[in-house]
Order: C-alpha cells, then sequence, then structure tokens
C-alpha cells in the first residue's frame, strides 16, 4: 500500500501583510512628496502677486501641511500629521543640502578669491565672532536678572549658534533673482566661511558650557575634535573632488558626465555621515563642508566643471522646493506657548541680527569694500536654519537645558526662514545686483501666453 504524501502548504499571510505593510509605506513615502512639491509650487503662484520669494512660499507651503495645520486633521494625502511623517522624508533633506554646499562650493574658484578671497575671509570671520559676542552679552545679562530661565551654559552655546547662517535659502534667492555682482560674488563665500568658523566656535562654546555643567574641563573636545572635524572633512571632500574629476574624463557623453556628477554628490554626502571613535577622541566630517570642499575642488580642476554645474542646478531645481516644503513643515508652533522662549528667543533674534549686521558692516569698512556692500551685506546673511538645528541636537546632550536652547532656536529659526528671505532680495534689490525684467523679454513671454489661450 502507498503511503499517502501530504505537502504541507505554508501559511502565506504574513508575506502578504509585509508586502501591504511595503506598499503603504511606499505609497505614503510617494504621496507625501508629491503633495509636498505640488503644494510648494502652487503657493509660488499664490504669493506671486505680492512678490514674495519662492524660499518663503515654499516654507509657508510646508506650515500649511504641517502637524499643526492641515496635517493635524489627521487626513492620509493632505499633509504630515506628525514630525514621525515629516523624518521620514529626512533622506531628501541630507541630499538637498549636500547639493546647496556642492552649488556653493562653485563659488571658490581661484580667479574670483584671488580679487575677493581675503575680504570674504576677514568678513566672514568678524562678523560670526560680532553675532556671537554680542548675543554672548545679551543672554548672560538676561541670566543676571533671571537666574531661573537661563543658566550661562545655556547663553554662551545660544551665542555659538548664533554664528550660523543658511546657505540654501541665501543661495535660492540669488538663483530665482539670477542675482549678480560685487555684494552677491562676496556673499556666497561668505557664508561657507560662515559656517566652518560657526562650528569652530561652537565646539569650544558647546565645550566650555558642559564643563560649567560638570565642573571638569575635557580639552579634547573643546579643542581636538573640532579641528579634526573641519580638517578630516575638508581632506574627505578634496580627495572626493579629485576622484571626480579623474572619473569624468572616462566619459565623452556630458549626460553620463552629469549623472556621475549627482552620483558623487550622493556618494560625498553620504560617507560624511560616517563616525568614529578612538579613545576619547571623536572623529566625524561635517556635510556641508565636504560637499562644500567637492564642488571647489572640482570647479578648479575639472576644464567641464561650468557646464556640469550649471546643469546640476537644473536639476536640483525640485529637490530644492521639497527641502524648504519639508523644512517649514518641521518648523515647531508650539513654541509660540511658552512665554519665556518667545521673549529670550526675541532678544536672541535682536541681538544676533544686530551682530550680524555691524560685524559685516564694520569688517566690509575695514577690508575697504564698496559702500553697498558695507550697507546691505549683513541683512543678506540673517537667514538661519540647517546648521544651527544641527548644532541644537549636539547641544541636546545638556539634558534638560537642552531643551531650552533648542525651543528658542526653533523659536529663532520659525522667523529668520519666513522673513531672512524677504530681506535678502529687498537687499540685493537696493544694492541694484537684482535687475527688472527687460521689457523685450515681458513681452516675448507675454506673446507665448497669448498664443498658447488662442489655441
Amino acid at each position: 500500500m502507498l503511503e499517502k504524501i501530504h505537502i504541507k502548504a505554508y501559511n502565506t499571510k504574513p508575506c502578504e501583510k509585509i508586502k501591504k505593510k511595503r506598499s503603504d509605506i511606499i505609497m505614503n513615502v510617494l504621496l507625501s512628496v508629491s503633495v509636498a512639491l505640488l503644494a510648494g509650487l502652487m503657493m509660488t503662484r499664490l504669493f506671486k502677486p505680492f512678490k514674495l520669494p519662492s524660499v518663503t512660499a515654499y516654507l509657508i507651503a510646508g506650515v500649511l501641511i504641517g502637524p499643526y495645520c492641515l496635517g493635524a486633521l489627521g487626513l492620509d494625502g493632505i499633509g504630515f500629521s506628525s514630525h514621525e511623517n515629516v523624518e521620514s522624508l529626512g533622506v531628501i533633506s541630507d541630499v538637498a543640502l549636500g547639493f546647496i554646499a556642492f552649488s556653493i562650493g562653485n563659488e571658490f574658484r581661484l580667479e574670483d578669491l584671488k580679487k575677493t578671497g581675503k575680504q570674504a575671509f576677514i568678513i566672514g570671520i568678524l562678523q560670526a565672532l560680532a553675532a556671537a559676542a554680542l548675543v554672548d552679552i545679551a543672554l548672560i545679562a538676561i541670566h543676571l536678572i533671571m537666574p531661573d530661565k537661563l543658566s550661562v551654559s545655556q547663553a554662551i552655546t545660544l551665542g555659538a549658534i548664533a554664528t550660523a547662517t543658511a546657505p540654501a535659502a541665501t543661495l535660492m534667492v540669488v538663483r530665482q533673482y539670477k542675482a549678480n555682482g560685487p555684494l552677491t560674488k562676496l556673499l556666497l563665500p561668505i557664508v561657507a566661511l560662515d559656517d566652518a568658523v560657526g562650528l569652530i566656535v561652537f565646539a569650544v562654546s558647546f565645550g566650555v558650557a558642559k564643563a560649567l555643567i560638570s565642573g571638569s574641563a575635557d580639552m579634547i573636545s573643546i579643542i581636538v575634535n573640532p579641528l579634526i572635524e573641519i580638517v578630516g572633512s575638508l581632506i574627505l571632500g578634496a580627495i572626493m573632488g579629485c576622484l571626480l574629476t579623474y572619473l569624468e574624463k572616462l566619459f565623452n557623453s556630458n549626460t553620463n558626465r552629469l549623472n556621475l556628477t549627482i552620483a558623487f554628490v550622493f556618494l560625498t554626502a553620504a560617507l560624511s555621515n560616517l563616525k568614529f571613535e578612538i579613545g576619547h577622541v571623536h572623529i566625524g566630517f561635517s556635510s556641508l563642508l565636504v560637499c562644500m570642499m567637492l564642488g571647489t575642488v572640482f570647479c578648479n580642476i575639472c576644464p567641464l566643471s561650468h557646464d556640469l554645474m550649471e546643469s546640476s542646478d537644473k536639476w536640483t531645481s525640485p529637490l530644492f522646493a521639497l527641502f524648504f516644503v519639508i523644512s517649514g513643515a518641521e518648523l515647531e508652533l508650539n513654541v509660540f506657548t511658552d512665554g519665556a522662549i518667545v521673549l529670550i528667543g526675541a532678544i536672541y533674534i535682536v541681538t544676533r541680527s544686530l551682530g550680524k549686521y555691524f560685524g559685516a558692516l564694520g569688517s566690509a569698512k575695514l577690508v575697504k569694500c564698496e559702500p553697498q556692500i558695507c550697507k546691505y551685506l549683513g541683512i543678506t546673511l540673517l537667514p538661519q536654519a540647517g546648521v544651527a538645528l544641527g548644532m541644537c541636537t549636539t547641544a541636546m546632550q545638556l539634558g534638560e537645558e537642552g531643551n531650552l536652547i533648542r525651543n528658542i532656536v526653533l523659536f529663532a529659526v520659525l522667523i529668520y526662514e519666513l522673513v531672512g528671505p524677504l530681506l535678502t532680495r529687498w537687499a540685493l534689490q537696493k544694492a541694484g545686483e537684482i535687475k527688472p525684467m527687460p521689457d523685450h523679454v515681458k513681452n516675448r513671454r507675454q506673446h507665448k501666453l497669448e498664443q498658447a489661450k488662442n489655441r
């Protein structure tokens, strides 16, 4: 008698559940990306009569679809219902910052640096230190008046964060309005140097703040680690820039060269997240500095860099739009509910703005810049976002004291990101570096629109 062979049927339900969950995640991510991009684009059309910069429109769109507005309705596909949903798109922000830094690196061409390098270096350092000093003085005074609201360690940490400027908002305004002139050529290198100076000042101030709390100074954290981060970032970026230039020679097609360039920015942004611990020494990299150095080396040693940079800028336009919409959605509006945060935040904003303006004014006069640069440069340095928020993440190591620092900076970023691009555009206009659209271009566009309507 033959034995009956029973084939056991495996339960496929768990696999189906996993596939369905994966499908839902993919759909939600794609839906979030499309809604964010569409909301940003529609907001630029809505605000066009008010002549607002696109950056501001993107940020407002992000706030509207964020967790505190439409997202609070909890309806999928309309907005971000929580900050976790916004953070799920964090990789877009990381990549966008990499391309922003790569584009800013293009401003460090040797032929231009011979003309403005010394001025940019001096102004970049002095205006950052002026902002930090003024914020330190004001907030330490607040500590003496209200010691229970703000500690000295919090005050000096906030002073260090005040050095940072947002390169993304500045670059977007320059691109949108095609600003060009002495102020613009000096502005972008200063913004890049500003963040390098900010990293050093923050590392030193944060090390002192930790020493005040713990009662013991750690010279490795105060001096060694920040120097390693900056030098290591510049070396890594330079290596990647040389490697990119070498590999570009293997391709004859501009399309393939562009694909290689984009791939290298992705790769460099990924490598900049590497971290090592050797004893008490922390080895890490700054994504902004690494990608900026990649762009700097590439634009100076690759003969085709100018054309490739222009092609890359066109490719990244939707990526930058998404970056600012996501940044708007990340802004936490609940910081307005705490009176102490609003008060300290307002003092931080005012003193930082004064420090940036008068620091830039004084240092520009010191290096004998043109009058319009002296007058308007400081206003273009007010935007603040990504780098400052990154510093906040480190400041959270202070425990409860770190929470207050984070909320104050979030409050300041909310104001600066909405007002900063407007002020940057105004300053560039007053300096005569944003030209009105020529009449023949307006007429040609109007003619094309009329032809499209007649069809």
